[in-house]
């Protein structure tokens, strides 16, 4: 099946997240319940990070104080764990491609002066402000992106803003019998891990751990070589 045009495509994105934020966007974030409390909801968001981020601060912080980090989140919704990472790091700036997301995460965060949140254009980071990131992280972003060329251009933007050596932990669909759709914003193009690996030498980083290939929840570790430019 032919490509479509890309922009359509991320238009297409971009209209759907918004109709789903204005629907139930707690749901759509994280489907573990239809209907969530404020407490259950952030909480969901403070696991994530004691489970992603707490037990693999050797591999993200490499030594510096994670108050003295700058930290990017890709797909930051209605600031879920973008929240919990403003208690933890330096700066949190996130992006997102729904406006109605990024609408919300701003009442989430609104007592967080150290978090920034923008909309972007689904694929690449312009929208940030000319600054170097110590670390980047994306959980239930890129397995809902129906286009392997959005997801690498994401990778190769994060090798961008990334300081030399730096960590993008994320998470992409790693359950190959999966059969995407370009007209399907929900169900997002998989990787096997030779594909990850290639997609990481090719864009300015060492695919150094992968856990999960072969099923829904497949996570990659890459660094950003130091010799990469930025």
């Amino acid at each position: 099946m032919p490509q479509p045009d890309l922009n359509w495509q991320l238009q297409k994105m971009r209209k759907e997240w918004d109709a789903r934020a204005r629907e139930n966007a707690r749901y759509y974030v994280n489907t573990a319940r239809a209907s969530w409390t404020d407490e259950e909801f952030f909480s969901s968001g403070e696991q994530t990070v004691a489970e992603e981020i707490l037990t693999d601060m050797t591999n993200i912080c490499q030594g510096r104080n994670p108050r003295e980090m700058r930290v990017l989140e890709i797909g930051c919704g209605v600031g879920r764990v973008t929240l919990p990472l403003s208690h933890l790091f330096g700066e949190v700036y996130g992006v997102d491609i729904s406006s109605e997301m990024i609408r919300q995460a701003g009442v989430t965060l609104a007592e967080r002066p150290n978090a920034h949140v923008f909309q972007n254009n689904g694929m690449d980071l312009k929208v940030l402000p000319a600054l170097e990131f110590d670390f980047a992280f994306s959980t239930i972003v890129f397995q809902h992106i129906p286009r392997r060329e959005v997801i690498e251009s994401y990778v190769r933007e994060v090798c961008r803003v990334l300081r030399p050596g730096a960590l993008f932990k994320f998470q992409v669909q790693g359950y190959t019998a999966v059969t995407s759709s370009p007209d399907n914003t929900w169900l997002g193009v998989p990787f096997t891990d030779e594909e990850a690996v290639d997609m990481a030498t090719r864009n300015g980083f060492e695919a150094r751990y992968r856990i999960g290939a072969g099923e829904q929840h497949f996570w990659l570790w890459f660094f950003k070589n130091p010799e990469t430019p930025a």
